[in-house]
């Protein structure tokens, strides 16, 4: 049996993620009582549902602690468990409660928006560490459908690399494990001729490809990141997330995240998983 559960911040697109799932066959259930969860699995397994999601978030506050417990249980039974935290920046969540006029569910009189996710922020932050963290803060809908269903179709028998670009224009990425800023390298977005294309397309490739300090940075990131890979596999990480960030996210950054992707690919058994975030906003993918 397949179970995936979803937890993280009022705001950053759980319930996007559990409709996500259930669209792809997964039986979801939202906001079970923890010390329920090693008792209702087996009875979905009876009626024979493979696939099951579970959404975890503040309102059981009162009950978190017993998660490790019921965690520690569901893995005794071989079942294939992986969870998954999904989160933003406060600016942006702040700004979803306000344009859809929800009240978050830990405010109250005495509690602002901004105080109240931070509070959320605070009771979650066990979860976050057990979790695979996912930053909804500038995805679309349709990226993280995509970004959902990679996480779930991933293989848990063995660490999954991440390679990320983005732009810092659109800020940080908070999912990621190793930041590297490129922005220092030659632009190609001065070049009128070719600043249309991405780093994938054949124009970029060929403009930053003949740049020394482009190929430079490239080893000088895969040299630094290789090094620790046996550090956190035996740290027993699912995913590790190596962001590389230019000023837009289209052109310096994604084509460095591409040749360090296949770097890895090419010399390490690892799953390489790439994703281009700002790519994705800008083409709506």
């Amino acid at each position: 049996m397949k179970i995936v559960i979803i937890s993280g911040l009022s705001g950053a697109g759980k319930s996007t993620a559990l409709k996500i799932l259930e669209d792809t066959g997964y039986y979801c259930v939202d906001n079970i009582p923890l010390s329920l969860i090693e008792q209702v699995i087996p009875i979905y397994q009876q009626n024979n549902f493979n696939k099951i999601a579970i959404g975890i978030d503040a309102r059981t506050s009162h009950l978190l602690e017993q998660l490790p417990k019921a965690l520690k249980m569901i893995q005794s039974q071989a079942y294939d468990i992986k969870m998954m935290y999904l989160e933003a920046n406060t600016d942006c969540l702040v700004q979803r409660f306000s344009e859809t006029r929800r009240k978050h569910p830990l405010s109250n009189e005495d509690r602002t928006i901004e105080e109240s996710i931070n509070y959320e922020r605070e009771l979650l932050s066990n979860l976050g560490h057990l979790s695979h963290r996912i930053d909804t803060s500038d995805l679309s809908a349709n990226s993280l459908r995509a970004i959902v269903k990679q996480f779930v179709e991933a293989s848990f028998n063995q660490m999954n690399i991440i390679v990320q670009s983005f732009g810092f224009k659109y800020g940080l990425p908070i999912d990621s494990d190793f930041v590297f800023d490129v922005r220092c390298l030659p632009n190609p977005h001065y070049n009128k001729e070719i600043k249309q294309f991405n780093g994938t397309q054949q124009p970029i490739i060929d403009f930053l490809a003949k740049e020394t300090k482009v190929l430079k940075m490239r080893d000088d990131i895969y040299n630094m990141v290789n090094g620790w890979f046996t550090e956190f596999s035996n740290d027993n990480r699912n995913y590790l997330t190596i962001a590389i960030g230019c000023t837009g996210g289209k052109h310096r950054s994604v084509f460095l995240a591409e040749q360090i992707a296949q770097l890895i690919s090419e010399n390490f058994d690892y799953n390489v998983i790439i994703r281009h975030r700002q790519m994705l906003i800008n083409d709506n993918a």
